[in-house]
Parts: structure tokens; C-alpha cells; sequence
């Protein structure tokens, strides 16, 4: 392991010494000041931020199964649940091939300066085991059923945030290699907040490959077959859809969707309190915040989640789209074989955005699918400003096409005007019929270099003076910022070039009009 230098991060030599009498270091913190429940904390965010960050969070050694493999044999885990509350305890399901002692690193996602990650606390050394592969269930289900291997209770001063818990092998000698990997999970809280930031966990779970490429499109019927189940009970493999990214093991999609625009928010200290996927089934954990963010790629929702954002809106809520090909597969959450509810989804039908000659051309090649696709009658154009269009997936420059509207107030952007590489790889096309709805950016993608798309960025009004704001691409965020520990992506031939004053700036008008 790395020398680091942060207080309470030993050199590896050190680490691994002390670590033989360490079941719990946690890293100094003054606790929280106890507020009553749901009251508003407007700079808790930035009280948190003030404190130093780690300079040693990322992965350093990663051991695939093999090459351009999915998973991390010699150590990965998962978490029992999405999301969790301070006083709750999380368990971590850990297994180690061959067996061998491990360490617990968890860290908080945020600013810090610049370093991205705070540590919380240590757990370890622990015992490791090699724990079984599942086995091939209904609907391809691979439902781990590990035994813990740490246990955490939540402390009361946790604030609301992503974290991350870096695994890594301790040997029996010094001079062997470690091996590392990651869980990730959500601590949230009740209070009233500026923001709601909710993690797409859903569609981690959806692509999730592990063991050996077993996902909601890895059907041998094909990739978009109905009734294919997947569990949050095993591991995250490695990020592989639009590149190889072996540091990203165990965090989900996380370190690319999420991660540039939670960075970038505390970095300028709003307001914020984050969720999964999961928690956003009951309208008042939606409502208790002024504006909702859905980031990166939030492709798949239980109806009841379509139902409560619908009625936040209606009640006031601001939402922000800040991503692409939202909203479009349903599925429902059942509970896991220990009946730990919402932890398996199974994908059942479509939302009703797409029409049918759309359906029909993306699935001309494919009658059996083509046959089997049911869809819902919920239309996600009418909470997003625009609906999933085929071709869903491409690349493009995001183009101004209304420079008076007041989102590009300060940009200096004109008509015509555009943010190279910023549309992709999916994105959100033909607007909704919606009384006052305004096309504030559109142009063309790209899939795969020769297949024309058209995507729109909409703004339209709420019922009750709030408004909606659809970003219309999944790349939104990498115009923010790009944090250690992040990788551009690429895909279609396209790719976004990172941080960008104009996108910075659209960003703050629109929370600053929402935020009012």
C-alpha cells in the first residue's frame, strides 16, 4: 500500500503493525451539534468540507479474474443496504480467494479541497473467507447469500453523503502484494435540504456483470428480454460499458455518473442530502427537499418512484434532469430471499414515451423481444420534458438554440453556439406537449458515427412557480468538473471534454432559480 500522510494513514509497513490492534480507529471529528429531526442545516455541507481530505482513497492494486475480466477474486463485497440512516448498522459481505485478513477503509465522497474523499474509519484487521458463487436462479437471478465480514453502526455525526469502503487483503508477510476493491453505499437523513441528490443505483444494479456477465441485458434471448431479475446482493464488477476502468471495482457507476457533480456541488457549498433509487417510492422524502437531481444515468424506476416525482411536481417540487435515457425501464423492486425489502429488480416492461413504429425499428432484428416488450402506460415525458427516442445512444455537441432564455444568462453563448462532445452516449429526444415547454438546446447525435439522432433540452413550468429543467444527456456532469479518481468517458466516437465554464454557469443559473 501507498505511504499516505493524512493523520491516522500509516505507511503500509505501519498499517499493517498497527493494525493487528485495531478493531475500530475511527478518524477525529467533533461530532455534530444534535439538531432536532428534519430541521434545515443550510451549512452542514460546507462545515464538512472544511475538514481535511485524503490523499489516499482511489485503488491502487486491482486483480481481475482475467483480462478485460468483470470481477476481483482475491477481494470484493457488497453492502446490506442501498442506503442507510446514523444509528443504523450496515453489514459488509466480504470474500477473499485465497482466504486472508483484510481492512475496512470507509470514506465520504465530497470536496475536501480537492481531494475528493474524507476517511470516516477504519475496521480491521478482519478475517476473510472465500465465500460461494451463487447459483443461477429465476430469471438469471445470482442473489448472493454471504455471511458478513464487518459491521458498522452508522455514528450519529455522519453526514449525508455517498461512501465508499475500500477493501484491501492484508498479507501475512510485507513484502507480498495487496489486492483492493470497493462497496459503496448512501447515508441519508430526514432533514429539509436545498437539494435531493439520488444515486441511479438502480441501473448500477441493471449492468452489473458479476459473476461472469450476468446483467439485465446478458438474456441469452437477448438484451432487452422481459422478466430478467438482478440482486443488489453481490458485488459491483468493473465499470465495463464505455471503456475499461479496473479502478472502479465495487463502486458501481458511481466514480463516473455521479461522482464530478456531488463534487462540484459541495465544492461550492449548497445545500444537499443524497438517496438511492429506493428511497424515492414515497412522495415525502421527494417533497422535504426544494429541488430533486437525477443524475447521470438513471435508466430504470419502479412505477411507484415515476408516481411520486409526478406528484412532487404537481405539489411544487423543482426537478432537474440532468442526465439521459431516463425513466425508461420499469422495475418494480421485490425483497431479497432473506426478505430484506427492495433488493432485487426486475425488469417487466418499458415506459410509454416510445411509439410503437420506435419500438418496432430498434427491435426489427429481434421479433421474440419485439413480441415480448409490454409497456406502461405511464408517458416519462410528461415529468422529464421529453421522452426516450430511438436512436437512444450517441454522440454530439450540446447546442444553444434560444441564448435568450435566462439559463444562458453570463455564458455569452449564441445561437448556434455549442459545448463540444457534451451530448451522450444517451439522451433524451422529442419534447412533451406541455403548456409553456421551451426547446432551449437541440441538435443531432451520432450513433456509432453514421446513425442520426435528435435530442432536446427542455425547460417547462411547474404547476405551482417551480420548473423542470432537462439537461437531456447523461454527460451533463462531466462539464462540471472532473475529480481525482474520475475518467472521461468515450463511446459513439464522441466523448465530452470536461470542465466547461458555460455548463458551470447554466448550472448555477438554473439551482439559483430554483433555489429562490
Amino acid at each position: 500500500m501507498p505511504s499516505i500522510s493524512d493523520p491516522g494513514n500509516p505507511s503500509r509497513r505501519e498499517f499493517i503493525k498497527d493494525a493487528a490492534t485495531l478493531t475500530v480507529a475511527a478518524v477525529a471529528a467533533p461530532a455534530l451539534a444534535a439538531q432536532p429531526a428534519g430541521a434545515r442545516q443550510p451549512s452542514l455541507l460546507q462545515d464538512e468540507n472544511a475538514r481535511a481530505g485524503s490523499r489516499d482513497w482511489q485503488l491502487t492494486r486491482v486483480k481481475l479474474d482475467k483480462q478485460r475480466g468483470f470481477r476481483s477474486p482475491a477481494i470484493e463485497g457488497y453492502c446490506s443496504h442501498q442506503s442507510i440512516k446514523t444509528g443504523e448498522t450496515i453489514e459488509i459481505m466480504v470474500s477473499t480467494k485465497p482466504a486472508s485478513k483484510f481492512m475496512l477503509e470507509v470514506y465520504r465522497m465530497g470536496y475536501y479541497g480537492g481531494r475528493g474523499a474524507r476517511l470516516m474509519t477504519t475496521l480491521g484487521p478482519l478475517p476473510g473467507v472465500v465465500q460461494p458463487d451463487p447459483s443461477v436462479g429465476d430469471g438469471r437471478l445470482r442473489e448472493c447469500r454471504w455471511s458478513p465480514g464487518a459491521a458498522l453502526k452508522i455514528p450519529g455525526d455522519w453526514v449525508s453523503g455517498v461512501y465508499l469502503g475500500r477493501l484491501t487483503t492484508v498479507p501475512d508477510q510485507p513484502s507480498e502484494p495487496y489486492w483492493q476493491s470497493y462497496v459503496v453505499f448512501v447515508v441519508r437523513d430526514g432533514r429539509r435540504a436545498d437539494l435531493l441528490f439520488q444515486c441511479s443505483d438502480n441501473t448500477w444494479a441493471a449492468y452489473n456483470r458479476w459473476p461472469d456477465d450476468y446483467s439485465l441485458y446478458t438474456d441469452p434471448r437477448g438484451s432487452h428480454a422481459r422478466n430478467v431479475k438482478v440482486s443488489f446482493d453481490r458485488p459491483y464488477n468493473k465499470y465495463a460499458q464505455i471503456f475499461e476502468h479496473p479502478l472502479s471495482v465495487g463502486s458501481g457507476e458511481f466514480l463516473l455518473w455521479e461522482f464530478p457533480l456531488l463534487y462540484w456541488l459541495e465544492q461550492h457549498g449548497y445545500d444537499v442530502t443524497y438517496c438511492s433509487n429506493s428511497d424515492c417510492l414515497d412522495v415525502s422524502q421527494i417533497t422535504r427537499c426544494k429541488t430533486f437531481l437525477s443524475v447521470g444515468h438513471d435508466e430504470y424506476w419502479d412505477t411507484r418512484q415515476y408516481d411520486a416525482v409526478k406528484a412532487a411536481i404537481d405539489s411544487g417540487t423543482h426537478v432537474l434532469w440532468l442526465c439521459g435515457n431516463s425513466v425508461f425501464g420499469v422495475t418494480p423492486f421485490s425483497p431479497s430471499s432473506s426478505g430484506r425489502p427492495n433488493r432485487i429488480i426486475t425488469r417487466t416492461a418499458i415506459y410509454a414515451g416510445l411509439s410503437d413504429a420506435e419500438v418496432h425499428e430498434k427491435y426489427k432484428d429481434r421479433p421474440p423481444l419485439l413480441a415480448d416488450w409490454k409497456r406502461d402506460h405511464r408517458d416519462e415525458s410528461l415529468i422529464i420534458g421529453a421522452r426516450n427516442i430511438m436512436p437512444i445512444n450517441g454522440g454530439g455537441d450540446w447546442v444553444c438554440t434560444k441564448p435568450e432564455h435566462w439559463i444562458f444568462e453570463g455564458t455569452g453563448m449564441k445561437k448556434g453556439d455549442f459545448i463540444p462532445g457534451l451530448v451522450g452516449w444517451e439522451h433524451h429526444g422529442a419534447p412533451a406537449n406541455i403548456p409553456g415547454l421551451e426547446v432551449v438546446a437541440e441538435g443531432t447525435s451520432w450513433r456509432s458515427g453514421v446513425t442520426p439522432g435528435h435530442w432536446t433540452a427542455t425547460v417547462y413550468p411547474g404547476p405551482k412557480q417551480n420548473i423542470v429543467f432537462n439537461a437531456a444527456t447523461i454527460f451533463w456532469s462531466q462539464g462540471l468538473s472532473s475529480p481525482p479518481g474520475h475518467i472521461l468517458p468515450w463511446s459513439h466516437w464522441s466523448r465530452p471534454h470536461g470542465p466547461d465554464e458555460r455548463v458551470q454557469r447554466i448550472m448555477r443559473n438554473v439551482l439559483r432559480r430554483t433555489l429562490a
